[in-house]
């Protein structure tokens, strides 16, 4: 095996924007097992008062979520909120027409806010712009926010939940784009629909943020014509623009697969290109960020279709080393993108594409887990703009990509920072150098790494610890310098701290 070398460039002064905190978000749906049996399982011996499973509880606890969007995804265009709210004996069993599963509604809005409390996560809640009305999405903001004294808010008191919930964060339909969606409109209706939507809903609530439905994905034939038109008509009601990617090794080319950054970036700065337009075309004062609330390896081909049962297994992917790599550059995008991308959501978090498995009398932890939970927990203040000068190494998708993968942050407060490392090669470690340009005395606190030989390797029920992040031996800094071998197919992150 050859050690190849590559340098790092740090300078804290420079920065590419604050990290928003609801990078750090997920998605659940009701799909699947991802809300019953996964979050909500009140036969479980596990389950606490409340039905929630206390050990999905934890490890959620555990990735730090900062925002939970809710209930969908494709169910959502075919749902009536009213379902799931009040005496859990009178709610009615429907058919979930986008999975094809029965849905018992058990778990509705106001059981979605306690999980989110229990987690200490923020709601994200979506509004219905298939089957739904303008109507229906200003009620629902009415029974979540008003305190009291109006007719949806003292239906929510009459449920037992006298506080408003206080929901600050709204999308505005799902996937409208798609011929799959359950009442799919095109970018001028759905434009229209979505501006007196959220017209609507901020007359409610003036603080409420709404997400605008971006495309399903950049290979969907009107992406990005539809996400220009939309946001033409309904651009100063809406806050945020959604999009969506699932990536895969649809190819087995484990190479080209490691450098899916590359599509993640070209997809953003489409995009905010998009929004730059859309803003100068309508001589407009208000800004719009991109709230990427889909994102996940998908691509192993589980059912997806319930056979209208309840809880039926479907999209139960498991993960591998090469999967958890990949979402290692996902986030490590999202600190690059930082300064237009401001919410993200993974796709799912529990059962259904999640990287947490349950089964009645546990929880199995894919290696993606270990990997959202080191950015997610550490990565803080404003992303760097960092120099990285690294070899290249061959694909056959994307031509010649750098053999290292690099995000960093720094937070000023705490003088705190991490550095966040893919060495993407198959075969070939990186001895990298660190090089501090600030003139600031740093130290390396602690140094953690996943890493594996065999890109296909995962962990299961039998050997759940396979793929961990390990601590490492934490290099030394002199003279603003420091240096540390990277293995192939390996995911390192570094803490650091400044002295004073």
């Amino acid at each position: 095996m050859t050690t190849l070398k590559a340098q790092i460039f740090l300078d804290t002064n420079r920065t590419i924007a604050p990290i928003s905190p609801l990078l750090f978000g997920g998605f659940v749906e009701h799909m699947g097992r991802c809300v019953y049996q996964g979050i909500y399982d009140p036969q479980s011996p596990l389950a606490d008062a409340n039905g929630l499973r206390q050990d999905v509880l934890q490890a959620l606890r555990d990735q730090a979520y900062t925002v939970i969007r809710y209930p969908g995804g494709n169910f959502l265009s075919g749902y009536n909120w009213l379902d799931g709210v009040g005496p859990k004996g009178e709610r009615p069993l429907r058919r979930n027409l986008a999975w094809q599963s029965i849905e018992t509604n058990q778990f509705g809005t106001n059981e979605f806010v306690d999980f989110c409390q229990a987690i200490n996560a923020a709601p994200m809640l979506g509004v219905n712009m298939g089957t739904g009305t303008i109507q229906t999405a200003a009620d629902l903001v009415e029974y979540c926010n008003i305190a009291s004294g109006t007719y949806w808010s003292d239906l929510r008191a009459s449920h037992g939940y006298r506080q408003p919930h206080n929901v600050r964060y709204w999308c505005v339909g799902n996937e409208m784009d798609g011929p799959w969606q359950i009442g799919h409109l095109d970018a001028v209706a759905y434009g229209n629909k979505a501006l007196e939507a959220a017209k609507m809903m901020k007359w409610q609530d003036p603080t409420i943020q709404t997400v605008l439905c971006g495309s399903s994905g950049d290979k969907m034939p009107t992406y990005p014509d539809w996400d220009r038109i939309a946001l033409e008509i309904a651009w100063e009601h809406v806050d945020y623009h959604s999009m969506h990617y699932y990536a895969g090794n649809r190819d087995n080319d484990t190479a080209s697969y490691l450098a899916n950054a590359v599509e993640f970036e070209n997809f953003v700065e489409t995009l905010e290109g998009t929004l730059r337009y859309v803003k100068a075309r309508r001589r407009s004062n208000h800004d719009v960020y991109l709230s990427w609330d889909e994102w996940q390896v998908w691509y192993k081909g589980d059912p997806l279709q319930g056979n209208w049962t309840e809880a039926p297994h479907l999209a139960e992917e498991i993960y591998n080393l090469e999967d958890a790599l990949v979402v290692a550059q996902w986030l490590n995008v999202f600190l690059r993108k930082s300064h237009v991308l401001k919410v993200a959501c993974v796709a799912q978090i529990v059962n259904v594409i999640s990287w947490l498995h349950t089964r009645p009398g546990g929880l199995l932890k894919q290696p993606s887990f270990y990997v959202f939970q080191l950015v997610s927990s550490l990565a803080r203040g404003e992303a760097l703009d960092l120099l990285v000068k690294a070899p290249p190494v061959a694909t056959q998708a994307y031509g010649d990509v750098p053999t290292l993968d690099v995000s960093a942050s720094y937070d000023a407060a705490t003088q705190q920072g991490a550095i966040f490392l893919v060495n993407r090669s198959l075969a070939e470690a990186v001895t990298a150098e660190f090089i501090w340009q600030d003139g600031k005395t740093v130290t390396i606190d602690h140094a953690w790494q996943l890493t594996g030989d065999d890109p296909k390797a995962s962990n299961s029920w039998e050997t759940p610890n396979r793929l961990v992040a390990q601590p490492v031996a934490k290099p030394k800094v002199s003279d603003g310098r420091s240096t540390l071998t990277l293995p192939p197919l390996s995911f390192t992150v570094l803490q650091t701290s400044v002295q004073i």
